[in-house]
């Protein structure tokens, strides 16, 4: 079983094993692979949040004062976003702002 939001952040994005054989050598490589139709909504949702949501404002910037690119910060708040409603339906509570983005801890690098 996998623990917090990470099973729909598995099933946007997993890594395949290929193997490939020669005549003198057997290597097993890792392809990312990724559904990508669920990346790119949950990319849009963590987008769109930046106007609606002032935790998801403030925790956007705290990245882009970190030095992370607008992609990399956009991909960080997605990964928030999906452990934030993983944790609601979990828990069987309503969104609140207050809540989901209380933070006693600095954003991780």
């Amino acid at each position: 079983m996998v623990a917090g939001g990470e099973h729909c952040q598995l099933r946007a994005a997993i890594e395949v094993l290929v193997p490939y054989n020669s005549g003198r050598s057997h290597v097993v490589l890792a392809r990312f692979a990724r559904n990508r139709r669920l990346a790119d909504a949950l990319d849009q949702w963590a987008f769109c949040s930046l106007k609606a949501s002032p935790g998801a404002r403030r925790y956007y910037d705290e990245l882009q004062a970190r030095g992370k690119t607008h992609h990399q910060a956009v991909h960080q708040l997605t990964n928030r976003w999906v452990g934030i409603l993983h944790t609601c339906l979990q828990r069987d509570e309503i969104y609140d702002e207050e809540i989901a983005w209380q933070s006693e801890k600095p954003v991780a690098a």
